[in-house]
């Protein structure tokens, strides 16, 4: 019990320093969907548009931006391709990430001085609770249903659910998901759980005391997924993040 405990602990601690990154997302100060007409923003230097082929920026006298190892200076320059990771460029003390979505382009700056950053209250949850650790089975798709790669099956009260997995690089399932707490005590749109890789045999181990809050929970420039319906479980998930304190 007291491995669970300071195992928990450090994992919370960690989690709080990354989400009060000073680069990180409640420092991010607003999402720009570019278009073809050149615009100008408050928070990131430059002229930015763009089309098909990407984003744009036009640098004036006196603006740089750094992307990796190289400096942009005045003048016109063509970021690109971009993936929805896309690629950061600082200026300052601050960073902007420009990427894609859905066929547009964002520019999406990240200041240590956001009003989101500062207001922040931290992050509730529940007790922890060795009960809520569960075991599971995975069970892989025969090919996978366009990210998702299988369905892990576990038994609370004696009755068996399943949510649908997706597979990360490392091997690990992630599982976006929605619960009976949903919208009262914790974000109502999703939280998410990641788990370790199954074992050859499919074992998984679920703990729900590591379910975590989406960026959306915490600003409102991000873009989130959302569960799919088959991933409502019926009753209350009542361990892990609770909705943020500086959120409604």
């Amino acid at each position: 019990m007291s491995d669970f405990l300071g195992e928990l602990q450090a994992w919370r601690d960690a989690r709080e320093e990354r989400l009060r990154d000073p680069r990180g997302w409640l420092a991010i100060t607003a999402i720009h969907w570019l278009t073809v007409t050149p615009q100008r923003f408050d928070d990131v230097p430059g002229e930015w548009c763009g089309d098909e082929h990407g984003a744009t920026v036009t640098l004036g006298h006196g603006e740089t931006l750094t992307a990796g190892s190289t400096v942009l200076a005045e003048g016109v320059h063509q970021l690109g391709p971009l993936d929805e990771t896309g690629l950061t460029v600082a200026f300052g003390h601050a960073v902007a990430q420009v990427a894609e979505r859905d066929g547009r382009f964002i520019v999406r700056p990240r200041h240590p001085d956001s009003p989101n950053l500062r207001a922040y209250g931290g992050t509730p949850y529940y007790p922890p609770d060795p009960g809520w650790r569960l075991p599971g089975r995975f069970e892989a798709y025969p090919e996978p249903e366009g990210e998702a790669v299988g369905e892990v099956a576990f038994e609370h009260d004696g009755t068996e659910h399943r949510l649908i997995a997706w597979g990360e690089d490392d091997g690990c399932l992630w599982i976006l998901f929605r619960d009976a707490t949903s919208g009262i005590t914790t974000y109502p749109a999703n939280r998410q759980l990641l788990t370790a890789p199954p074992s050859p045999d499919g074992v998984v181990h679920l703990d729900f005391n590591r379910a975590i809050n989406m960026p959306c929970a915490y600003t409102d420039f991000a873009t989130c997924p959302l569960p799919p319906a088959a991933n409502t479980l019926t009753f209350g998930v009542e361990a892990g993040e609770q909705t943020p304190a500086n959120r409604a």
